[in-house]
């Protein structure tokens, strides 16, 4: 932890509690924003008014990009011990019934996809895969993490009031347990409170997209007897299509334990008091098709789909992330995913101005990248499900997205404005298909590379600090020490090559300058969140100016 941080505080107001930092939300993305935080050093206070990490099992798919986040802050492998009971499932597979119906004849199943990397190809693209985690096991292990690097995570504990000023956010919290009332002083305050954020509506943001698309409610049931039926069909989500009694059944241990989403029409005058037991049960077996299943309902819980985004990512010192900034359809999980993706990058951008080696501009560029991946992403979720039919998914409403690939949406999303230098302007959020270009505003490659004898991804080079990669023997590395340590920035300079002067040596085959756009000559400036800066193709005359200007450009630092 850095001590230092305690003197970026305002002082001038009253409190019984100052950080730098009040987090509102301790679900997934607000348990993230914490952990991205303390790995940069940056005290906090999160706040979260229900007494514990989430307990039913939702949101479960954490796609590659979320988890080259989560390998770089060290946690992907407690992740994938916490799901590795479903590490086998893959696909969702749509069908009538699970058994042919009561009648006995066959009825058609059909695999919307079986495999995530058919072909295999993700490797080459990524070091990491997907991984199936559901909140209830992935938040424990977050909250696990950032609590081992001291950070102050307060559950029963709801946010009451806030105003902000100049110079901070002054808020007061409460003890659901005792009562107590304690005012906390922070520079900045992020919303990660749901989506029906407390906080949006306060400061008035309002919303826009086509609004709600289906309602479930899901129901957490234990049966001894359905994996019987459904046998070696290791399926993510089993679509369940018969008139009357569809819905989305999920594995939850692939034994007994299981969730079923049965679709919900509130509109017209349906409430869930009439989801009762016996309706469940009933409304099960006939969408599994086996009349005498045994089932136990043990949870209900409602939810809404919605494609909605905030006009505003932020107001003074106030952030909004995750839920509270948008909603998609569920199909591919992207919303959860996209709130992983929006604490990472609000994470690093918050500690660069803490840590006084930034200006407070550069958190301006935190809607200006996200909201526009939100927008696009979202499209695309909703696209998806009217694909896939999703149980209760209205065909009154029509998707203004294309369902593109899943690859292209999850990482060939870019930033074509925002802490970018040199990015076309014109180019899409998310690309009608991948291409991994390393250009400005871009995802930074993933190439293997030996350090010190150890085996390493260019990605895991990205977390705390900017980094610039350049050819071994170049004038690059000590131009961009000198214009670093001129401007106060932290900066990790690496030379590629196999010579005596490399730092990183790529494996055999791998081409570092072709893969990153650039030259032997040249250099690449990476963020810490793994995007790309600015590149230099090759020579210039003065390079210590470029990676000035770069860094200056980036950081919004004044102009020397």
């Amino acid at each position: 932890m850095n001590a230092d941080l305690a003197d970026h505080t305002d002082q001038s107001a009253p409190a019984d509690h100052r950080v730098p930092v009040l987090i509102v939300g301790g679900s997934l993305v607000g348990l993230s924003t914490s952990m991205f935080l303390s790995r940069h050093g940056v005290r906090h206070l999160l706040v979260e008014k229900h007494s514990g990490v989430s307990t039913h099992p939702r949101g479960r798919g954490i796609n590659v990009r979320s988890m080259e986040l989560l390998r770089r802050a060290g946690v992907e492998d407690a992740i994938r011990d916490a799901a590795a009971v479903l590490a086998e499932n893959h696909g969702i597979l749509q069908a009538a019934s699970l058994t042919g119906g009561p009648d006995g004849t066959g009825e058609e199943q059909e695999w919307l996809f079986k495999e995530i990397d058919p072909g295999g190809g993700l490797a080459r693209l990524s070091p990491t895969t997907w991984c199936l985690c559901s909140q209830n096991d992935i938040e424990p292990v977050l909250a696990e993490t950032t609590r081992s690097y001291g950070a102050d995570l307060r559950f029963a504990t709801e946010l009451l009031s806030f105003e902000q000023d100049a110079r901070g956010v002054s808020a007061v919290v409460k003890d659901r347990t005792t009562g107590e009332h304690t005012s906390v002083r922070a520079d900045y305050l992020v919303a990660a409170d749901g989506p029906r954020s407390p906080v949006r509506e306060q400061l008035r943001i309002g919303q826009s997209g086509h609004g709600e698309l289906f309602h479930n409610v899901s129901l957490t049931f234990t049966s001894r007897s359905l994996a019987a039926i459904v046998g070696e069909r290791r399926f993510i989500v089993c679509y369940l299509t018969r008139p009357g009694a569809d819905g989305a059944l999920l594995p939850v241990d692939n034994g007994e334990r299981w969730v079923f989403h049965a679709p919900w029409h509130p509109e017209h005058g349906e409430t869930l008091d009439d989801f009762t037991d016996e309706r469940c049960r009933d409304h099960i077996r006939r969408a599994v098709g086996a009349p005498g299943l045994d089932v136990e309902i043990t949870g209900k819980a409602p939810w809404h789909a919605a494609e909605r985004v905030a006009r505003r990512y932020s107001v003074g010192r106030v952030f909004l992330a995750g839920d509270s900034a948008h909603e998609m359809s569920p199909t591919g999980a992207f919303g959860s995913n996209t709130g992983i993706q929006d604490a990472h990058n609000l994470a690093w951008k918050l500690a660069a101005v803490s840590n006084g080696w930034a200006g407070p501009g550069l958190l301006d560029s935190y809607g200006e990248e996200r909201q526009p991946v939100a927008r696009a992403t979202g499209e695309r979720a909703s696209a998806r499900s009217a694909e896939h039919s999703h149980p209760g998914y209205s065909p009154a409403v029509t998707p203004t997205g294309r369902p593109g690939g899943i690859l292209t949406v999850v990482m060939g999303y870019g930033y074509p404005r925002g802490a970018v230098l040199g990015a076309e302007p014109t180019r899409p959020v998310v690309p009608d298909r991948l291409e991994l270009t390393a250009e400005p505003g871009t995802r930074a490659p993933h190439l293997w590379l030996m350090r010190d004898g150890a085996r390493i991804s260019t990605l895991d080079l990205y977390e705390r600090v900017p980094v610039l990669l350049c050819g071994e023997g170049s004038v690059w590395r000590d131009a961009a020490h000198k214009a670093a340590a001129r401007l106060s920035v932290p900066l990790e300079v690496y030379a590629v090559g196999d010579g005596p002067l490399g730092d990183l040596v790529p494996e055999e085959g791998a081409d570092w300058t072709g893969t990153h756009g650039t030259s032997a000559e040249g250099a690449v400036l990476v963020r810490p969140d793994g995007f790309v800066a600015w590149r230099s193709p090759g020579y210039v005359p003065d390079p210590e100016a470029a990676v000035e200007h770069a860094l200056t450009h980036l950081l919004h630092l004044p102009p020397r």
